[in-house]
């Protein structure tokens, strides 16, 4: 995240408090720890705040990696780990920044995001989802709202600002506090890294669901050693993992002496795992010089995963454009016999390119047979169906995912866009309504429900549809007027 873009955070910060209607009350009286957080900061102000946050870094962070194939990864492997933790039914929500640096960080609500350079960097599995448990420990024990609770002085909003611009500090290391008002940047300053006592807390919660998910528990100290290590060349340049989450000898002992205190497991590292960092670094550098890594790699047989080095060779040809190549490359893939929806997806989309649309649509939906929550296969057939101008039977399988998934604005996207091409525009503006709506963008909903109610090719029924759906929304924006001018 970028400065000027840390400041229209804090702004939206406020926006949120005031949207909420939170009454602006001092912290005085509240105990210390949990229940002040608690107190100030319900978990549906948090939810809030983390969903307004999250919609803002989707459309305008350039470094948010939108691939559903990767956030698929991160989701998965995130929820295991949720189901093992002191929560197991809260709501998470993981996604990635393409970024070459190691870093995590948790937002308000369960908004976990890592960046790219973590997964490169992570050796194993095991490593990677040390650091994710580790996330997930910090907000399943509220530290952020707890942290920012001991600054008693502080009024709600200012307590919400100030969280947001930790946030956005702990996020990048070129946010300096000193975008933060005067009266917050030294607090934002001092504290950046969270306490020892919520790095043990988060330690110690982290490996109970490592270990509880089934992951080998050495995972998390060999991850924090070996960046302690790293770290140690950097001086006062630390990257900012290492600000926000102070390393000590003590800590990474206590993770090495619980990890032998366990009975040995040799755990395997996931198929997806490997896939997921082939494709990250196919996406490094020139197309060729991708090509040629990976080539380099399957000839001298230095790679931890054949299928990964494999998949990375086709991925990086794909990259350059050469999907004959692509073709005769994967095939060598599928000889290995193994299975994966990214492996599946990328056959797919070679078929496509080739013109054999059929192709295509059968491989997508003998996967989706296969791998059913694969958002990346969802995505690829409706476009392939698309791409074959089969819009009616686009229209009813986009209904039937919408079903599993009614909050996928992606979905909703590729609905408007089907209805588009169809020449339905009360429907199209409809769904593309409902897609704004997903996230956070109100005022464009609206427009695009004026819009359908203006388009002349919808029934009684739907007009109907359209006219109630747009008193609910004008509804929300005369409350949400309101209430800024009452917070404000």
């Amino acid at each position: 995240m970028k400065p000027c873009y840390f400041k229209s955070l804090l702004r939206l910060a406020l926006a949120v408090v005031a949207i909420s209607g939170i009454c602006m009350v001092r912290a005085d009286d509240l105990p210390d720890l949990g229940e002040s957080a608690r107190a100030e900061l319900s978990p549906q102000i948090e939810r809030r705040l983390g969903e307004s946050i999250m919609n803002e870094i989707r459309l305008r962070e350039p470094s948010y990696v939108d691939d559903p194939e990767i956030n698929d990864y991160l989701n998965r492997l995130g929820a295991r780990l949720v189901e093992s933790s002191a929560n197991p039914t809260g709501d998470f929500h993981f996604f990635a920044i393409r970024d070459n640096t190691v870093n995590a960080f948790a937002m308000f609500g369960g908004f976990i995001g890592m960046n790219t350079g973590t997964i490169l960097t992570a050796q194993s599995e095991s490593e990677l989802a040390g650091v994710l448990a580790h996330e997930i420990a910090h907000v399943t024990q509220n530290h952020l709202a707890r942290q920012i609770a001991k600054e008693k002085q502080n009024t709600l909003p200012s307590m919400i600002a100030m969280a947001v611009g930790i946030l956005a500090a702990r996020s990048n290391s070129s946010v300096a506090a000193a975008t933060v008002t005067s009266a917050q940047a030294g607090v934002v300053q001092a504290q950046l890294a969270y306490t020892r006592d919520f790095e043990r807390e988060a330690d110690r919660m982290g490996y109970q669901s490592l270990e509880k998910a089934g992951f080998d528990v050495r995972g998390m100290g060999d991850f924090f050693e070996r960046l302690q290590k790293a770290g140690r060349i950097y001086e006062n340049n630390a990257p900012v993992y290492l600000r926000s989450h102070p390393l000590t000898v003590e800590r990474i002992s206590d993770m090495q002496n619980r990890a032998q205190d366990s009975p040995y497991r040799q755990v395997v590292s996931s198929l997806d795992f490997h896939l997921v960092r082939a494709k990250l670094r196919a996406q490094m550098g020139k197309p060729r010089e991708a090509v040629t890594e990976f080539e380099t790699q399957l000839r001298e047989k230095k790679y931890a995963s054949p299928a990964a080095a494999n998949y990375g060779l086709v991925f990086a040809l794909m990259r350059s454009k050469d999907a004959p190549a692509a073709q005769r490359a994967i095939e060598g893939l599928q000889a290995l016999k193994v299975a994966s929806p990214m492996i599946a997806g990328l056959a797919a989309e070679i078929r496509a390119s080739l013109g054999d649309l059929p192709a295509a649509q059968a491989i997508y939906r003998e996967a989706l047979q296969r791998f059913p929550q694969s958002k990346a296969l969802v995505y690829g057939y409706v476009e392939a169906l698309f791409a074959g101008r089969q819009y009616d039977q686009a229209l009813p399988f986009l209904e039937s995912q919408l079903q599993l998934d009614f909050a996928d604005f992606k979905l909703y996207g590729l609905q408007a866009k089907t209805y588009s091409a169809l020449g339905k525009r009360l429907q199209q503006h409809r769904a593309q309504a409902e897609s704004y709506l997903l996230q956070g963008q109100l005022g464009q909903a609206v427009e695009q429900l004026q819009f359908a109610q203006q388009a002349s090719d919808g029934n009684f029924y739907e007009q109907s549809a359209v006219d109630a759906r747009l008193r609910e929304l004008r509804k929300l924006q005369i409350e949400e007027a309101r209430l800024k001018r009452n917070g404000g």
